[in-house]
């Protein structure tokens, strides 16, 4: 059996690309990326088959109350079935059974969380943003020199906002982070992205011109503590990252913080964003082009 056979749904090629890219993913990941109008049950009999056929492979997990559940990676077997589907392009970095109940875990699945949020706006505003929309882990160089140093997005989102007469092109880096690093260690993260904003090549031109269209904003999703200990983290983040020198002079880079809470709770589309260079007024994740208005 694979991706392709008559005893699968249809969506089998996608939804093992999905799983195989995104590294691990819930029951309810899973359903609310690939089949929002069906039951968990449904979702759980698509996984099991897929399973069956040794395509995927799951670890336990306990659930809130300790309910058991089900973390999802694709095997090798599922990698090149997805490839042979023409549903990646080349076989991603897998997650093993060690790896899926190791320390990244729970990283991860935030980070697929956060994305997952976005794709539920989508939906519902008629944007595109589906599972092939987020990459993880996505390398920047800060020179072209062999020894240069290189950085690592947590992820980088490409969302098509549809308005009435144009598809607008919305990329982001995205930064998770579950309050495991010193608050100073955090704004430290986000200040690095001021050095990808002035790395240049040989010829001098910027390296992020190669890859985007324009500078990427960046969106950090604060998860892992209570509310009020990442209400005080984000805002003495915000302190630090506005006092750097680095980051004031890099007038191109925006940086915006909020909760997962939020995110999961209200979408990307509500005010629920503290913008560094204007911390005072909460708003969403789109930063207006020059001129223009917010959200």
């Amino acid at each position: 059996m694979n991706a392709a056979d008559p005893g699968l749904p249809l969506a089998a090629g996608e939804l093992l690309a999905s799983i195989a890219q995104h590294r691990i993913l819930s029951t309810p990941q899973v359903r609310e990326l690939h089949f929002p109008e069906r039951s968990l049950r449904w979702a759980q009999r698509v996984l099991a088959r897929l399973a069956a056929a040794g395509l995927v492979d799951f670890v336990p997990n306990p659930g809130p109350a300790g309910a058991p559940r089900r973390l999802w990676f694709a095997t090798e077997r599922g990698a090149r079935a997805a490839v042979q589907a023409r549903a990646l392009e080349a076989r991603p970095r897998l997650f093993d059974a060690e790896a899926a109940s190791g320390p990244l875990q729970a990283h991860t699945l935030a980070v697929n969380d956060a994305a997952i949020c976005f794709a539920v706006a989508a939906r519902e505003r008629g944007d595109d943003f589906g599972s092939p929309a987020w990459r993880h882990e996505v390398p920047l160089r800060l020179g072209h020199t062999r020894r240069a140093p290189t950085i690592f997005a947590d992820a980088a989102l490409t969302y098509l906002r549809l308005t009435d007469t144009d598809v607008v092109i919305e990329q982001r880096f995205l930064e998770l982070d579950r309050a495991t690093l010193s608050v100073d260690r955090l704004a430290a993260e986000l200040v690095r992205y001021g050095r990808y904003l002035g790395a240049r090549d040989k010829q001098g031109e910027l390296l992020w011109q190669r890859r985007y269209p324009y500078f990427p904003p960046v969106l950090c999703v604060l998860a892992g503590a209570t509310r009020g200990r990442l209400e005080r983290r984000r805002d003495t983040a915000v302190v630090i990252v506005r006092s750097s020198p680095e980051f004031t002079q890099a007038a191109e880079l925006s940086v915006r913080l909020c909760l997962l809470e939020d995110l999961l709770g209200r979408g990307p589309f509500a005010p629920i964003f503290t913008d560094v260079r204007d911390p005072e007024q909460p708003v969403d994740w789109l930063v207006p082009e020059p001129g223009g208005e917010d959200g």
